[in-house]
């Protein structure tokens, strides 16, 4: 059975949007009873991951049963807690001890309910479900082979690219038809499948995207885009699963066996792991790539400090200030090393961020970014009023939101406001799985890089960001560790193909 809410979800206003949207969250879950009930709460500690879409796949797998039973598929759109409101679905519907889920955000087409993941599909070796985090980057003319070979699609989204790769491969064994299909694809993708009696997850050979192994209590697997997907459920932090590496979990790990280890063909020389999910992305309480977000985060403000300190002019504290919740690490290491530089300074909880921000009517006359901001952040004034401001944030996109909350700080009469970005100027779009906007639309290159021009433009009193050597300088970049900067410099990793626009790409 295959049941869907043929909903459709509030069109997100990209346009008013200063940050990169995030991508996709995917949760894998086998031998445990009530997987999908497991995989429920781990799609909710992913939420900021996407917000327009959640599904769930299930199915029953029994210790020496030759087919598995049916899979079964709910998803819908809307936040997680509005597709499965109805708590039987999970438990009833859902039944079963494996489970995959994802929470979707798109790049474009978002308000189809045909794009939402997980995509479920039969054919001559069984049923197979698939949830994905990234973006290809040969999707132009694996869509043209594949409809002049007869391919009919059903979706927009590259995700519907791993089916018909599987389905056509002419491997007898499902997972070696799995495999010539991740050797086909190029770009980034974090992947868990149901297929059979088996669960698979897979990274792709960059590890651009990040996907966690996890143990949970009593016995069974869990796999996740973050850990604190595993925090939800009391799942132990096992390790991450490998750029490249594909894991199999069959009957055998309801005995108690690991997963079987297999890798993808191509090979690379170093890894390049999505420096985003440490500056913006992942959940400060999560493990990626290895490290603690916190722990970067903190470093991250530590060198900012370190390399543009703000001084008062009138021997009064410094108040550093957060825009809330991204950058609220990242502001916490900017005050200590801002400090031990042996200046006076504050931190204090200047702007709050409302949570509850749904759809609202907005007035012809109205200002449409300057009323989203005042619904998103009101300021305590009494913090502001007469001192030396700095405001930490973690990037500048566009830098209308941000112009926007400057002016509004403004009327708090602060002495000055500084602002401090965690991060380089962003210059180039993403095409691994974030959706930034064009690069004409960023405010990084309608300056052509001029700081000077941008703090002129934000009416600030001094701006700076942290450089990508200060950036890189915090993380680990030993072995064959290598993260991707594609945003900051243009340098992209992973082959585009020239005649692949943003509009195409689904995530």
């Amino acid at each position: 059975m295959n049941e869907k809410r043929e909903d459709i979800s509030p069109g997100s206003d990209h346009q008013s949007c200063d940050k990169p949207r995030s991508n996709c969250g995917v949760v894998g879950v086998y031998g445990c009873p009530q997987a999908a009930v497991i995989t429920y709460y781990a799609l909710h500690a992913l939420q900021h991951r996407g917000q327009e879409a959640a599904g769930i796949v299930s199915t029953e797998i029994t210790l020496g049963e030759r087919k598995p039973r049916r899979q079964r598929v709910y998803k819908g759109a809307g936040l997680v807690t509005d597709v499965f409101a109805d708590f039987n679905i999970l438990t009833n519907f859902l039944s079963g001890n494996a489970a995959i889920g994802h929470n979707r955000y798109s790049t474009t087409g978002s308000n189809n309910i045909v794009n939402v993941q997980p995509l479920n599909v039969s054919f001559k070796s069984g049923q197979l479900s698939i949830s994905h985090n990234g973006n290809l980057t040969n999707t132009r003319s694996l869509w043209r082979q594949l409809e002049e070979e007869g391919t009919i699609f059903q979706t927009s989204t590259d995700t519907e690219i791993f089916l018909h790769l599987i389905a056509r491969s002419r491997k007898n064994d499902p997972i070696d038809q799995i495999l010539d299909s991740l050797n086909t694809v190029r770009g980034a993708f974090s992947l868990t499948m149901l297929f059979g009696d088996k669960l698979i997850a897979a990274r792709d050979p960059h590890g651009i995207r990040p996907l966690a192994l996890g143990q949970l209590e009593g016995g069974g697997w869990i796999v996740a885009s973050e850990t604190c997907a595993f925090d939800i459920n009391r799942a132990e932090y096992v390790r991450d699963i490998e750029p490249g590496e594909v894991l199999v979990f069959d009957q055998s790990c309801l005995d108690g066996n690991e997963p079987t280890q297999y890798w993808i063909g191509r090979k690379v020389d170093e890894y390049h792991h999505c420096i985003f999910e440490y500056i913006y992305f992942s959940r400060p309480d999560s493990m990626v790539f290895g490290d603690s977000v916190d722990r970067i985060r903190r470093k991250l403000g530590k060198v900012l400090a370190d390399e543009s300190p703000v001084r008062p002019v009138d021997g009064e504290p410094v108040v550093v200030i957060s825009v809330p919740d991204s950058s609220n690490t990242a502001t916490l290491g900017f005050v200590r090393n801002n400090k031990k530089q042996g200046i006076d300074t504050r931190f204090e909880i200047g702007l709050i961020r409302n949570h509850y921000v749904g759809r609202t009517f907005i007035q012809p006359e109205q200002d449409k970014r300057e009323l989203k901001t005042r619904l998103k952040f009101n300021m305590v004034r009494g913090v502001l009023r007469g001192r030396t401001v700095v405001v930490v944030d973690d990037s500048i996109v566009r830098g209308t939101t941000s112009l926007q909350l400057l002016r509004m700080l403004r009327e708090s009469k602060p002495k000055a406001l500084h602002v401090r970005i965690s991060s380089p100027p962003i210059t180039h779009p993403c095409m691994y799985g974030m959706d930034f906007p064009s690069k004409e639309e960023l405010v990084a290159n309608k300056f052509q890089g001029d700081v000077e021009g941008i703090c002129n433009y934000l009416q600030a009193d001094s701006l700076a960001y942290l450089s990508q050597e200060g950036m890189l300088s915090v993380v680990d970049n030993s072995g064959k560790k290598g993260y991707c900067t594609a945003c900051f410099d243009g340098h992209y990793p992973v082959p585009i193909e020239k005649d692949v626009k943003k509009d195409d790409r689904e995530t």
